[in-house]
């Protein structure tokens, strides 16, 4: 049994602590910045909880965090009351924020000088992934590190596996952001034909959903999407962050993202309809105003 702290009681994190306590039999301390859902993690999990990251943080052997952005990860990790200002030498960090590679790169650096150790590990897998711990988890760091980390962290997920070293996990969310956008915008305007050609939307997806263009999105949200139902998870607001944090990297990068520009617009278009906690699939909104 490990001594664990986590950081962030999300829609995400909420359910992965769970786990840790749960599955995993750790002693686990949480620390929300709404102190109130820490008090009910305890009542529904036991544990206890931290008024701050570094109290939360101390004596533990690991510390997980699932925040919001870059800003609020520093804030919890090197900020005033940082979990880092109470990490003993030798304890492990998981973050597993969508964040940015060059903060996770930062962090780990940080660490290293306590004589820690740091793992970037964005998550995927959504709202349901993480309540039934079903997650992916994609990691950066060392290798060692991760080899120890990596028991725990399968306490709430289905595949974990290190991309590389630090800041790889983060680069690896930002090629499932890409694809994610891609998908959800070409099943908005299939469906969106399909209603415009006079067609039966139920009978044409169940006629491709076989073959190549099948896709998770398609099999989990075409009959939302095609209701007009967008209470399902990852909001837009979240999506246009990580897609910001992908066209940034991008220009750093020199890589090209035609496509990713053009739909972080389109869901700039939905936010501005009011639908920044609307999830993801509310893309086809854009063609039905």
């Amino acid at each position: 049994m490990a001594k664990i702290a986590f950081i962030g009681l999300g829609v995400m994190g909420y359910p992965m602590a769970g786990y840790l306590k749960t599955k995993g039999g750790h002693e686990v301390t949480v620390y929300n910045r709404t102190q109130s859902k820490a008090e009910k993690w305890v009542a529904e999990y036991g544990g206890t909880y931290a008024g701050t990251p570094a109290e939360a943080a101390k004596d533990c052997d690991f510390i997980f965090s699932c925040v919001g952005n870059d800003k609020d990860l520093l804030s919890v990790t090197t900020g005033e009351n940082g979990a880092f200002h109470g990490m003993k030498s030798g304890a492990i960090f998981v973050d597993n924020t969508t964040a940015s590679a060059e903060v996770a790169r930062t962090l780990y650096e940080k660490a290293k000088e306590k004589g820690c150790g740091f793992i970037d590990a964005p998550i995927s897998g959504g709202q349901a992934g993480a309540e039934n711990g079903v997650l992916t988890v994609m990691c950066g760091g060392d290798q060692d590190t991760f080899d120890t980390a990596k028991p725990i962290i399968e306490c709430f997920a289905k595949f974990v596996g290190l991309m590389g070293g630090s800041g790889a996990g983060q680069l690896t969310k930002m090629c499932n952001q890409i694809c994610i956008a891609g998908v959800v915008q070409g099943l908005s305007e299939a469906i969106h034909f399909a209603k415009q050609a006079d067609l039966d939307v139920t009978k044409v997806i169940s006629a491709i959903k076989g073959g190549a263009a099948q896709s998770w999105q398609m099999e989990n949200r075409w009959e939302t999407m095609k209701d007009g139902k967008f209470d399902y998870g990852f909001a837009v607001d979240w999506m246009r962050k990580d897609l910001g944090i992908c066209l940034k990297t991008a220009n750093d990068t020199g890589a090209r993202l035609p496509m990713t520009a053009l739909v972080d617009q389109f869901y700039a278009d939905v936010q501005e309809m009011g639908g920044g906690r609307w999830d993801t699939s509310s893309l086809i909104t854009r063609f039905e105003k």
